[in-house]
């Protein structure tokens, strides 16, 4: 009986392992996706820009404004159902796929109706065209809903990567043929319909499901309910993430929202870089933990220590360089934009860890709860724009990032309620980097007291010196190092089932 219960929970061990090993190689294969198509898209950029003017892209812009609000609906939340789910039949996934094809549809023949409206809005007639093609690439975007959701919950990251990357590559290829052929704005609105079609077309090749008949009664109702709630989370999130671009263009001036936006966007790219494929990884693997709460704490317990342990050093080493960066990365007529990145850099911390509430309430199946989370926190930060807004653009970041340190410890206690996840779990694993943190500050701030410099060579010195004292700080600790090796063992190939197979 004791070697049966012994051989039960080894299995379980080593399947959580593998579970691990998978999560660890489908996260550096969504990392190096999304590396590579960073770099396809600043060379297709680079290349494009030396061909089109800037009415083209302006064209494109107007275009983008109203796919990316109709991108919120497409979906309606359904593909995370799939995902998200314990068990799912053949027939509710079939369901969803064709509820996909039909709200894909109905947005696509919206965006047709509407585009003579849209048009006169903008003033821009071209713009009826250029919108009845886009909705093109929405009804085809459409049909690999539910096929690249099963990619991900079978996690076939490396599938979900060669897709992407082939796909853009497609974009960039079409785009600049037209450009060079004097297509003028079409070239960018082609190669963003040939994206959709390569996409959709790789999609169905790596998952070759066959969709049976929609079932009335499938099942789908509370799935149905599920993506409704992440669909009305999203909507409030959109408007509540542009307000704060609204009320500075309004209020205070086009500069200013200049310097305002690019800081922004400046950070979020290396938190987006970093964040995306964990939480990609996260979903489908923490969804298949909600049976195993002792395992789902612990794989949360390591994400989020990989989130800090990557995210803590980048955001604070931004606020500690700031200036260095934003001359050396948008030239020095940006230096206004030295004090909101820099503050924004304390904010990103707090953004990239606390995004995890919603990865526990989605993969817990708590939708409602993360729609009204979503619904009283767009609220906060909304308001938080307006007291900020009469300090200026400064005033807004810091408004948004005192805002987000208040609202921190009592989200956790209403995100983690009925959860495997505690607070206590999150904040034994907060705060021991945040204290490795510190003498890594104090570190590069004695460097630069002592050697001051403004040379690319040094301010590398200074990043190295705060990145060592982190990491030997860090390194004391245990699950630093089990953090650490589990990593490095999921990057390795299994030796023994490459000699199974008669691999070399």
């Amino acid at each position: 009986m004791k070697r049966l219960e012994r051989s039960i929970f080894l299995k379980s061990l080593n399947s959580d392992n593998d579970l691990a090993k998978k999560s660890v190689r489908g996260g550096m294969t969504t990392l190096a996706a999304q590396g590579t198509q960073f770099a396809l898209r600043m060379a297709g950029m680079l290349i494009l820009v030396r061909i089109l003017s800037p009415t083209d892209y302006g064209v494109m812009a107007m275009a983008m404004i109203v796919l990316n609000f109709v991108q919120m609906f497409k979906d309606a939340g359904l593909s995370m159902a799939t995902v998200q789910r314990e068990n799912i039949s053949h027939d509710q996934i079939s369901t969803l796929f064709w509820l996909n094809v039909v709200i894909s549809a109905l947005i696509a023949f919206l965006v047709l109706l509407g585009a003579p409206l849209l048009s006169v809005f903008f003033k821009r007639p071209e713009l009826t065209n250029v919108l009845a093609a886009i909705s093109i690439s929405i009804l085809v975007s459409g049909l690999a809903i539910q096929h690249e959701a099963l990619l991900r919950r079978h996690l076939r990251f490396n599938a979900l990567a060669f897709i992407q990357i082939v796909s853009l590559v497609v974009n960039l290829i079409i785009s600049v043929v037209l450009a060079l052929l004097g297509f003028r704005y079409w070239a960018l609105i082609g190669g963003a319909i040939f994206q959709s079609v390569a996409g959709t077309s790789m999609t169905f090749y790596f998952c070759p499901w066959l969709p049976g008949k929609m079932k009335r009664g499938a099942g789908v109702r509370d799935m149905l309910k599920f993506g409704g709630h992440l669909t009305g989370f999203n909507f409030v999130n959109y408007f509540a993430r542009n307000a704060d671009n609204l009320l500075i263009g309004r209020f205070i001036g086009a500069e200013a929202l200049g310097f305002y936006s690019r800081a922004y966007q400046l950070l979020m790219m290396p938190i987006t870089l970093i964040r995306a494929p964990l939480d990609q990884v996260a979903m489908p693997a923490l969804s298949s933990l909600r049976s195993k709460p002792k395992h789902y704490a612990k794989y949360y317990q390591r994400l989020l220590e990989v989130s800090i342990l990557v995210m803590m050093p980048v955001t604070l080493l931004c606020a500690l360089e700031a200036e260095f960066l934003v001359r050396l990365l948008l030239g020095p007529q940006w230096v206004g934009t030295v004090a909101v990145f820099r503050i924004f850099a304390l904010a990103g911390l707090i953004q990239a860890i606390s995004s995890t509430r919603g990865l526990v309430l989605i993969s817990s199946g708590y939708s409602v709860r993360y729609f009204y989370w979503g619904l009283f926190n767009s609220i906060l930060m909304v308001i938080s724009f307006v007291v900020g807004l009469s300090f200026g653009i400064e005033g807004v970041a810091a408004a948004y990032t005192i805002a987000n340190c208040i609202i921190l410890i009592p989200s956790l206690f209403y995100c983690f309620r009925g959860t495997p996840v505690t607070v206590a779990l999150f904040l034994r694993t907060f705060y021991p980097p945040l204290l490795a943190a510190i003498p890594a500050a104090a570190a590069i701030m004695l460097a630069k007291y002592f050697w001051p410099s403004s040379s690319l060579l040094m301010h590398c010195l200074y990043s190295c010196i705060f990145i060592g004292t982190f990491i030997l700080f860090s390194w004391r600790r245990q699950s630093v190092r089990e953090t650490v090796s589990l990593v490095l063992s999921g990057l390795r190939p299994d030796l023994d089932k490459r000699m199974e197979n008669g691999v070399s």
